[in-house]
């Protein structure tokens, strides 16, 4: 495939194009492509070349200074992190894009209409790796309109690979900042605004089994879910007795889904805002039966077609009623969990319990209560502290490894924190509703992920113990 164009749609990409385009975007193309026709729905739209960024680095010298910058880059220091980050991106933004790249965007997004509502998001080409899930490294523009507000997105999505959680990301993953390059992807819009969103896992993403799908579901823009911004719906799916045409949910949990994303009409300062949802919201489920059903079943032609667990987001277009895949790429924990060795954490005594949510992964961690209201407050943060915030999200990478574990007002199990803390082998236990003021400053307590699907924090620091299992030895 030719490299040196500056845009190509993704309807002429596919997985051979991840050096060009990154991952996510290839996998797009490869959907599109390859999928359509056996009822993968997938948005139209076009990418931007990894080629494209190089060029645009090249000029002014502007990849030299930021090489030279990051060189002694000591990621584990917040202060000269963020100071770092922040001179990058100003760099970038300050550096005009190329005439002939912004030319070719102009021309392409005109082919999908001068006002069209597109999304504006990175494919890095590190990113999807199965070393890796980059989960949310880089930045996503919804509700983007008109040439100039897209030319700006891209710029954005072009600094992005600078923010603060992606160089962290990228150095504890011993991935080479020079060798990674980011495509911005411009996709049609799905009106889930006024429908629904969320992500489906193509097995259950604590035990690993690989029988079901897990599927994460609130009314509005998917940010929400994706962010831990809410505590979704939650459906499993038996993909056994859906293969022969059985009902085969064997799981609903209703979720609280407070908010909601929604375009920001008639709003010049910002393409969408976040809003109260409806009591009739709250109380009822954001999907059918049947669309659960039918978003697992496109989420296992899509597994058979990569041959591996995958991590979908999707959108369900409240105009139409037609389930769209919105990303693909592969699952990267628990498809990797190929140990040799079984771990198992069990509590040895009990107390009171603090507060309790979602599990995420199955250990448990003791320590002192660290309350982080923001990201300011993230280098109060030792190792070893129980980490305990309304919500975390990716700018947060750096300091969650810290962490003995984490323990989240809001939040699913499919959210960037979730994801990047089960990457990490951190318990957490997320969307309790209320850790913030429960929990106190200083005060030890015991995060058990050990006792099933419900996440329990106790008073004190409580004996435990791990068992370790040799297979080899079975």
């Amino acid at each position: 495939m030719l490299t040196n164009v500056q845009v190509i749609p993704f309807a002429e990409l596919g997985m051979d194009a991840v050096a060009i385009v990154g991952g996510k975007n290839a996998s797009l193309g490869e959907m599109i492509s390859k999928l359509n026709p056996v009822g993968i729905s997938v948005p139209e739209g076009f990418a931007t070349t990894a080629d494209a960024y190089r060029a645009f680095l090249n000029d002014d010298g502007l990849g030299k200074r930021i090489d030279q910058e990051l060189a002694h880059l000591n990621v584990e220091d917040i202060a000269q992190l963020t100071k770092t980050g922040n001179r990058i991106r100003s760099w970038i933004i300050e550096t005009p894009l190329p005439e002939m790249l912004a030319q070719e965007i102009s021309q392409y997004y005109g082919q999908l209409g001068e006002h069209t509502a597109v999304a504006v998001r990175s494919s890095a080409t590190a990113e999807d790796l199965p070393e890796a899930s980059f989960a949310g490294q880089q930045e996503s523009f919804l509700n983007v309109r008109g040439i100039d507000n897209v030319l700006s997105a891209v710029h954005e999505v072009f600094a992005s690979l600078f923010n603060d959680r992606a160089i962290a990301y990228r150095v504890h993953q011993d991935f080479d900042h020079a060798q990674v390059a980011i495509s911005a992807g411009i996709q049609r819009m799905v009106r889930s605004d006024i429908g629904a969103s969320g992500v489906a896992f193509t097995l259950d993403t604590e035990s690993g089994f690989a029988d079901a799908v897990f599927v994460t579901a609130s009314v509005g823009l998917g940010e929400c879910v994706v962010q831990g911004a809410v505590n979704p719906d939650e459906f499993y799916v038996h993909k056994p007795t859906l293969k022969i045409g059985k009902p085969a949910i064997t799981r609903r949990r209703l979720g609280s889904k407070l908010i909601k994303m929604v375009y920001a009409e008639g709003d010049k300062t910002t393409p969408v805002k976040t809003i109260d949802t409806s009591t009739e919201e709250r109380n009822r489920f954001s999907l059918t039966d049947h669309q659960v059903e039918a978003l697992a079943g496109m989420a296992i032609t899509i597994e058979t077609h990569y041959g591996k667990p995958m991590d979908i987001e999707w959108g369900l277009d409240g105009e139409s009623g037609e389930l769209f895949i919105l990303q693909a790429r592969p699952e990267t924990v628990q498809s990797r969990n190929h140990k040799q060795v079984l771990e198992r954490y069990r509590l040895n005594q009990t107390s009171r319990v603090l507060c309790e949510g979602r599990s995420v992964g199955s250990r448990i961690g003791a320590g002192t209560v660290r309350i982080v209201p923001s990201v300011k407050d993230l280098d109060r943060v030792t190792p070893g502290d129980i980490l305990v915030t309304d919500m975390t999200d990716p700018d947060w990478e750096p300091v969650m490894k810290r962490a003995g574990a984490i323990v989240t007002n809001r939040g699913g199990r499919t959210c960037h924190a979730a994801i990047i803390a089960r990457e990490l082998g951190i318990p957490a236990v997320v969307g309790c509703g209320k850790a913030t003021s429960a929990l106190t400053e200083n005060l030890a307590v015991t995060v058990s992920c050990a006792e099933g699907d419900t996440g329990r924090v106790y008073e004190g620091e409580l004996d435990f113990e791990i068992e370790r299992i040799d297979l080899n030895d079975m």
